[in-house]
């Protein structure tokens, strides 16, 4: 697969990256058809999961080659870290405070007001969580077209595969609360799978936007790192531990979903 993939242009091969990580968003949306709900507990460990994965994911392939890179190019290694991660988690605040959008859970809307439905600000609030993972992809495939030894096809193939297992959670979390309130299984379906779309779009831009402005590369890693980041303090750590019954649990599900991305970089990296 990784020869394969070494023979395509950069942007087909986050194209293909994301779009495997959309695909997995709808296998998620897809438990819709087989149950109405899942147990809480599940939930909550599967939401755990998926931020031991982007916690990991932000240091193996984001943080660290992105300060490795900038020592390559002769930068300031901590001050193109700190300003590329902060970036990042100023953009998603700003995206949080304006973009309409609801959680899931009994959560009120934020953003600016709007009279858009329930459902449409549920499909916004996962959208706005993928951007910063669609990004993460392009922009790491981005820097192995960059040829530095800190970026490898491996590396990215790691990334695609950690953020495509921790999207399965996400995908549910927006068809099952749908199917709950009545809304039929195909559109259940339907709008959680379309959270996901936005991630092979960031992913092209990603990768092309790097392609064309490689010095800016080691920010641009950084600022992915520090979007994730933020998706997960602000939304998927909180959400997973709502039930003080489960914190244990979820707190382990968390070290191993940051333990298999934490594998599958050093394993294929």
């Amino acid at each position: 697969m990784i020869s394969y993939l070494q023979q395509l242009h950069p942007v087909i091969q986050a194209l293909l990256a994301t779009l495997f990580t959309w695909g997995v968003t709808a296998l998620g949306a897809s438990l819709v058809f087989f149950v109405k709900t899942v147990r809480a507990k599940v939930m909550d460990s599967m939401l755990g999961f998926a931020a031991g994965v982007m916690i990991a994911a932000s240091f193996w392939s984001l943080l660290a080659p992105g300060i490795e890179m900038a020592e390559q190019l002769d930068m300031i290694p901590w001050l193109t870290a700190v300003i590329g991660f902060m970036a990042g988690g100023i953009f998603m605040r700003l995206t949080d405070r304006f973009l309409p959008h609801i959680h899931p859970g009994n959560h009120p809307a934020e953003g600016i007001k709007t009279s858009w439905q329930r459902s449409t600000l549920l499909v916004l609030a996962i959208t706005l969580h993928n951007i910063p993972e669609g990004l993460a992809v392009g922009v790491a495939f981005g820097a192995v077209a960059a040829d530095l030894p800190s970026a490898n096809m491996g590396g990215a193939i790691a990334l695609a595969i950690g953020i495509g297992i921790q999207n399965f959670p996400e995908g549910a979390a927006v068809s099952l609360p749908m199917r709950r309130e009545g809304v039929s299984r195909w559109r259940s379906f339907l709008l959680g799978q379309a959270s996901g779309l936005v991630e092979p779009i960031a992913g092209v831009i990603g990768a092309a936007f790097v392609l064309h402005m490689q010095s800016i590369l080691p920010y641009a890693l950084c600022f992915a790192a520090g979007a994730m980041i933020f998706v997960v303090v602000e939304e998927l750590i909180p959400e997973s531990q709502r039930n003080e019954r489960n914190i244990d649990m979820v707190t382990m599900f968390t070290m191993i979903g940051f333990s298999v991305m934490m594998l599958l970089d050093v394993a294929l990296g």
